[in-house]
């Protein structure tokens, strides 16, 4: 099952990694420990809760003015 992870730069280093599918995040000190402990985080909640395959995630970004 093919999920999403957004990684976000946390202000006391590291990352903090979300996956909006589930609503499940972690964190690490590197995007690959953060993806990894996100992964087994979300792992454990699907276990709990499942979800069928909902195909594979399209994101994208866009911009918005500095002063919103």
């Amino acid at each position: 099952m093919f999920l999403t992870a957004v990684l976000i730069p946390a202000e006391e280093g590291g990352f903090v990694a979300l996956n909006p599918e589930t609503g499940t995040t972690s964190q690490g000190e590197t995007i690959p420990e953060a993806v990894s402990n996100l992964r087994e985080a979300t792992t454990l909640y699907l276990e709990e809760f499942p979800m069928e395959n909902a195909g594979q995630p399209f994101v994208t970004t866009f911009e918005v003015p500095v002063n919103a």
